[in-house]
């Protein structure tokens, strides 16, 4: 092997892990995506979660007369924070239904061509910040790699 195709192997390998790194990132601790997220969240969320994160609808672990589930809080009332990042962002990327048992119903759209795969990252970096230091170290925990 050459210098330069090492190098190039190099490069392209260490690139793709800093980019797969910084990809899967939810940027909680970033004041400007944190702000992007929330007017995102304003945007395309609020309606059923709730725009403080409280959730829109009472009840939310009872279902509906049509089968779904409400829209759960996305505050520390709710169960969102007992989930990792990762299944959080595909959640929101692809919905729901596509992790959910067949005759599942649900309202939780998929945001594939709405938001960017950034985006998402924000909306969920804006939802982690506004939870409490005690949960997000709790999750911390929870979710060690």
């Amino acid at each position: 092997m050459t210098l330069a195709l090492v190098v190039a192997v190099t490069v392209t390998i260490g690139g793709w892990l800093a980019w797969r790194g910084q990809g899967s990132a939810v940027p909680v601790d970033d004041p400007v995506r944190v702000a992007a997220g929330r007017t995102l969240y304003a945007s395309h969320c609020a309606a059923c979660h709730g725009a403080d994160l409280e959730g829109e609808q009472p009840d939310w672990q009872i279902r509906k007369p049509s089968g779904e589930l409400p829209a759960p809080p996305h505050d520390a009332s709710g169960h969102t924070w007992h989930h990792p990042d990762e299944q959080l962002f595909a959640i929101t990327k692809h919905g729901m239904a596509r992790f959910a048992p067949p005759g599942y119903k649900t309202a939780m759209p998929s945001f594939v061509g709405i938001l960017t795969d950034a985006e998402i990252r924000s909306v969920l970096a804006f939802i982690q910040a506004s939870w409490p230091a005690e949960i997000r170290e709790r999750r911390a925990t929870m979710f060690k790699k």
